[in-house]
């Protein structure tokens, strides 16, 4: 009896627990459960933490001054969470532009400014994708001749290198002489064997492009008669370059005291993409760029690249706009009130 009490009375607790767990939720019981966050692992946080201030900068090669500018950029601008810098290798600065505007994570590159030459036809609003932060240095451009050679003209159909492929020299000096209107025969070899090539008489010139003075031309012993030759800035280099002149105390030996010789320099630019005013992307780079603008007191100081002590934060860059949040930083500056002495 009593066992058959007991089987009856299972039977019903049974019934009963199915019923319970198939009636829908309360309100009560809804709110609780939809109350409770979705719990986010340690990994995802520090994941997201980490990229929340993060700037990808597409500098250049191992061996080229825009990569160690990048990297002291990243070293002062550096505020744990707050920003990150990260220094990408690339293949060059002339190439940037194609990694500022393809390349996903990048924000920043640094470019040679007639870079964006190449761009004109396959995206004719280029400049309307890629503003300015810094006009970080001039690359002035040396043309070295031998001594039979008296002019430019005098080049037609000879051989002139230009270094190896990936410089500024391989990209922009093959660009300045189609400018120019000078057909050469182009060859693209380092320079220290196309100097050697050029005390033998089998290269008439040889073409550097970056920021003066050259070591070559300080210590390599010339015979009288090389010599760098002028080049006239005027309106076919407006878009891009600057005027620049190469000057008797940098290069004594071969230049005479006194006398200045003109010619044009590509400006070495540290730009951003063009990111939409508010976006999460154009938030970071304001970010890094009142840091950097801020603080580059610092990049002047020992222990850096001698070319900061050259910059000027409000240096304009021909052919660019200057990215807003670098305006409106020179704008607050403008209006400060000057400092008592």
């Amino acid at each position: 009896m009593i066992m058959m009490f007991a089987a009856r009375l299972l039977r019903v607790l049974t019934v009963s627990a199915v019923v319970v767990l198939a009636l829908p939720p309360t309100q009560a019981d809804a709110q609780e459960q939809t109350a409770q966050p979705r719990r986010v692992s340690t990994y995802e946080q520090q994941q997201e933490k980490i990229n929340a201030w993060t700037v990808g900068l597409a500098a250049g090669q191992v061996e080229g001054a825009p990569l160690r500018l990048a990297a002291e950029m990243a070293r002062v601008v550096d505020d744990g969470a707050n920003l990150h810098v990260l220094p990408i290798v690339t293949r060059g600065p002339t190439e940037n532009v194609n990694s500022l505007l393809y390349l996903r994570g990048v924000d920043l590159a640094i470019i040679n400014s007639d870079a964006l030459d190449e761009y004109k036809i396959q995206v004719p609003e280029i400049r309307r994708h890629v503003t300015y932060l810094l006009n970080l240095f001039p690359s002035e451009l040396h043309i070295f001749v031998r001594p039979e050679i008296q002019s430019l003209q005098d080049l037609a159909g000879k051989k002139v290198n230009f270094n190896t492929l990936g410089t500024a020299a391989a990209y922009s000096g093959p660009l300045i002489f189609s400018r120019l209107g000078i057909n050469i025969e182009k060859t693209f070899i380092p320079h220290p064997l196309a100097l050697q090539q050029m005390r033998k008489g089998d290269m008439a010139a040889v073409v550097f492009i970056t920021s003066k003075p050259v070591d070559a031309f300080l210590r390599g012993q010339w015979e009288p008669g090389f010599k760098f030759l002028p080049v006239t800035y005027d309106s076919k280099f407006e878009d891009y370059y600057l005027p620049a002149a190469l000057e008797a105390a940098e290069y004594p030996a071969l230049i005479k005291p006194g006398e200045r010789i003109s010619t044009i320099a590509v400006p070495t630019v540290l730009v951003a993409y063009n990111w939409p005013a508010g976006s999460d992307r154009y938030r970071r780079v304001t970010r890094f760029t009142d840091t950097l603008f801020t603080r580059v007191d610092k990049l002047q100081a020992p222990g850096f690249d001698a070319k900061w002590k050259t910059i000027n934060l409000g240096a304009a860059v021909p052919g660019l706009a200057r990215f807003p949040a670098a305006q409106e930083w020179l704008d607050r500056e403008a209006r400060k009130p000057p400092n008592k002495q």
